[in-house]
């Protein structure tokens, strides 16, 4: 139900949502994916796949083989208010092309372009599911890292610090 309401929330309803709204709706969220905050930025520019094959030399085709943290990172993440279905619109918008516009529109988010961070992770997170090498360039771009850390950041700054009550994973 989360992930339905969420994509109603384009720019538009965004808009109109207070600062406090704001923090309410992605506060929780955020203090969720604390604990993988540490792994990220750790793994970055590390390979978080493997590819298995066969131990036996029968042919079969190699396949990746993907980290359990970051598996459990994006299930985590895909559950979140930043998930949105429309994340290309989102795209088209800010003309965001690469890797490296991402990362800019990342460090230039404030609290009310919350929805930038939240199509960006999407991007990584949805559109993993059908072209995987995603999930490994939000890693190793540190696309997964820096936007969590601006949404903490961001939601810090207009409400109180948020601590790691997981701990690191």
């Amino acid at each position: 139900i989360k992930l339905i309401v969420v994509s109603f929330l384009g720019g538009i309803e965004m808009e109109k949502m207070g600062r406090e709204e704001i923090v309410a709706m992605y506060k929780s969220d955020v203090e969720r994916l604390l604990p993988y905050l540490s792994w990220l930025r750790d793994k970055s520019g590390a390979d978080v796949t493997k590819s298995y094959e066969a131990d036996d030399n029968k042919k079969t085709i190699a396949f990746p083989v993907y980290d359990g943290t970051l598996l459990a990172f994006l299930n985590e993440l895909g559950s979140t208010a930043f998930m949105n279905q429309n994340y290309r619109y989102i795209y088209s918008r800010y003309r965001i092309r690469d890797y490296k516009d991402e990362l800019k529109q990342i460090d230039k988010a404030d609290i009310m372009s919350m929805e930038i961070l939240g199509g960006i992770l999407s991007k990584y997170t949805l559109g993993g599911m059908t072209k995987a090498y995603l999930w490994t360039e939000g890693v190793e771009h540190q696309i997964f890292y820096r936007a969590l850390l601006k949404a903490k950041s961001i939601i810090e700054y207009w409400d109180v610090p948020l601590e790691n009550t997981g701990g690191d994973l």
